[in-house]
């Protein structure tokens, strides 16, 4: 099979496409060969040495990518939830070695659920890190409930605009930031009040929310705080907040920390059953073919996607 290997840190021009036997699975995974792929900031800086890359650099070969939506080829002895033929999709193996870059990849039938028939895989691909994140934070950490003030910077990115999406559905009034040209996008989504980050006073919101679900980090940390009520809650997942940020937090009774999702199938029957009624939602900005896997990175890396990126096999 095909798959990119990276050998060493660095752009994107160090992924290299190579032939790789198949995977094998084991008793309690399934083989699915690959249909879409979603392409996450984290790939982007564990390909350029950071993030991840300490974790997975001894592996041989090291592929990257959690993120996938496909067809199952073959499960294993212990597998009974998923037959051959099933459509799955889901975020494999996060924080190991996904493995996902790949024409196949092995994967824990623990993780994945049914992709609705009426999702295409690009659509599922994408709801899947991005979507779980979103999925964790509000409903697992966050406990967002009816009626709380939300605000969620970002909002017409990858997890942002799940994001909104979700807290709208547990029934809070949504705030999001984006730049000027996302703001009616950010509206689509469902936010109640969409700002433009360059230019709102945020002076007035001042201990207005309930919870900041920051997806920015750094210096957006610090200038969320003042934003929350006493009791409220920040949760960041680009960044740990620093000492600084902490003793501020500490100092206005704000809860603030960082969060790393993790790979959990019974969530993605969830989001599956939200892509099926229609409460959620992809957007996918820009979709490459798998031999354009550097451009998806670049596009990534810019920064300037709506959504997200996603790569077909």
């Amino acid at each position: 099979m095909k798959a990119y290997i990276l050998n060493t840190p660095g752009d994107s021009s160090n992924l290299q496409i190579k032939e790789v036997p198949v995977a094998e699975v084991n008793q309690d995974e399934v083989l699915v060969k690959i249909k879409a792929i979603s392409i996450n900031p984290v790939d982007v800086k564990t390909r350029a040495g950071m993030a991840f890359y300490s974790r997975l650099k001894d592996l041989d070969p090291l592929i990257l990518g959690w993120d996938i939506a496909g067809i199952v080829e073959k499960t294993g002895g212990n597998v009974s939830e998923f037959k051959i033929g099933d459509e799955v999709f889901g975020l494999v193996n996060f924080l190991g070695h996904g493995k996902a870059y790949a024409e196949y990849v092995a994967a824990p039938a623990a993780q994945l659920a049914l992709k609705p028939k009426e999702i295409p895989f690009v659509d599922a691909a994408a709801a899947t890190m991005a979507a779980l994140t979103a999925y964790q934070v509000l409903v697992k950490q966050a406990k967002v409930k009816a009626g709380q003030e939300v605000l969620i910077p970002a909002a017409s990115g990858g997890v942002g605009h799940f994001a909104v999406q979700i807290a709208k559905y547990l029934g809070a009034r949504v705030t999001g930031t984006s730049s000027a040209k996302n703001l009616e996008f950010v509206h689509s989504l469902g936010a109640d009040e969409a700002l433009d980050y360059t230019t709102a006073d945020l002076d007035n919101k001042l201990k207005t929310f309930d919870f900041v679900f920051d997806t920015v980090g750094g210096e957006n940390i610090d200038r969320s705080l003042p934003l929350i009520k006493a009791g409220g809650t920040l949760i960041t997942i680009p960044t740990l907040p620093g000492e600084g940020a902490a003793a501020r937090a500490m100092a206005l009774d704000v809860s603030a920390y960082f969060y790393l999702v993790s790979s959990d199938g019974d969530s993605m029957k969830v989001i599956a059953e939200l892509l099926e009624k229609g409460v959620l939602r992809s957007h996918v900005s820009k979709v490459f073919p798998f031999e354009e896997m550097a451009a998806a990175h670049q596009a990534v890396e810019s920064g300037r996607t709506v959504g997200k990126v996603i790569v077909t096999v």
